[in-house]
């Protein structure tokens, strides 16, 4: 059974900074690209950030570049969110993927959801 299990969610004023992590298991996970989705109410769904297989490639929605990393431990099947100058506008529930096609539109896995709340 795979699970994705993110942590590290809260409330941080606006200009903090938080690093989110998705623990996998039940999966090779090295064999798996991760990802980092985000929906606030009322929205659809975003691509925050994903990672190859290696952790080599990587790429962010125009919204967090510059702003956010994406990075991955396979020893540990982790991958994390790095978050800094966070901004209101990045209130929403962050989710981690994996998938092992070429393309994003229908990742495998999902975890449940991490809340980050952003204060101005």
């Amino acid at each position: 059974q795979v699970q994705l299990v993110e942590s590290g969610g809260g409330l941080v004023q606006a200009g903090g900074s938080l690093r989110l992590s998705c623990a996998a298991s039940g999966l090779v996970f090295s064999s798996y690209a991760m990802g980092w989705f985000r929906q606030a109410p009322g929205k659809e769904r975003e691509r925050v950030a994903v990672v190859n297989w290696s952790g080599g490639m990587t790429r962010y929605a125009d919204s967090v570049k510059g702003r956010f990393t994406i990075s991955r431990d396979n020893a540990k099947n982790t991958v994390y969110l790095r978050m800094d100058s966070l901004k209101p506008e990045d209130t929403a529930v962050y989710y981690c993927a994996a998938t092992s096609r070429t393309s994003w539109i229908n990742p495998e896995y999902w975890g449940q959801g991490t809340q980050v709340t952003v204060s101005s």
